[in-house]
């Protein structure tokens, strides 16, 4: 199996960070490969405009998806954009590791969403959904809150978590026609105790290893 992994926290040492490093670690000891894009590390660029591109299609007005099918056309992705796609058409399963931040992710992750699913490399024309480009792929949102769990439910002091998640899990991942998997969540981790981060590490570890047998969740009703 080929793993793609994003992470999307600025300090390496947090417990999104342990997540990660946990990842890469029984992935690869399980012999699969793996590619990585730690984001704040990379120093990627979230913010999207004409640096996306090495050419342009119309220079007067900047029509973000007339450029994306151009560079598509002319294989004229600026660097860092054409690195990231290249791992995103390279994997079978796609890890996004962030933590819940304003009831969403990250900017700098939804700004690699903005710069990197392009239209007509990663959608258009029809390719969406379940005839999605990505269609056989597969995704999961590995995520950590600040609040407990009894937050995060139906009726919960912050509303269900499924429904949190689902504008990543439908609006982006089903939209490029990734199947979901359902969320890797931890729950306010600063406020446990190291005996049982370590726990949730050896049992997310655990998942990982038989996560090739996975079944897709069926988001519209989870």
């Amino acid at each position: 199996m080929k793993t793609f992994l994003i992470l999307a926290h600025p300090e390496p040492k947090s417990f999104n960070g342990a997540m990660f490093q946990t990842a890469i670690e029984t992935l690869q000891a399980d012999g699969d490969e793996v590619k990585v894009s730690d984001l704040y590390r990379m120093n990627f660029n979230p913010v999207s405009g004409r640096q996306n591109f090495k050419t342009e299609k119309d220079s007067s007005y900047l029509k973000l998806q007339i450029e994306e099918v151009y560079a598509t056309e002319m294989n004229s992705f600026a660097p860092d954009v054409e690195a990231e796609l290249q791992k995103l058409e390279w994997c079978d399963l796609m890890i996004w590791q962030f933590p819940l931040w304003w009831f969403g992710a990250p900017a700098i992750l939804k700004g690699w969403a903005d710069r990197i699913l392009a239209m007509g490399r990663a959608y258009g024309g029809g390719k969406i959904y379940a005839d999605g480009v990505f269609k056989g792929k597969r995704a999961l949102l590995s995520v950590t809150t600040g609040g407990p769990a009894p937050a995060y439910v139906k009726g919960g002091f912050n509303g269900d978590i499924n429904g949190i998640l689902r504008p990543i899990n439908r609006g982006i991942f089903e939209f490029v026609g990734f199947s979901v998997l359902a969320p890797e969540i931890v729950y306010s981790p600063v406020r446990i105790s190291d005996e049982e981060r370590k726990a949730i590490l050896e049992k997310y570890s655990l998942r990982l290893k038989n996560i090739a047998n996975e079944k897709p969740i069926d988001v519209g009703s989870y």
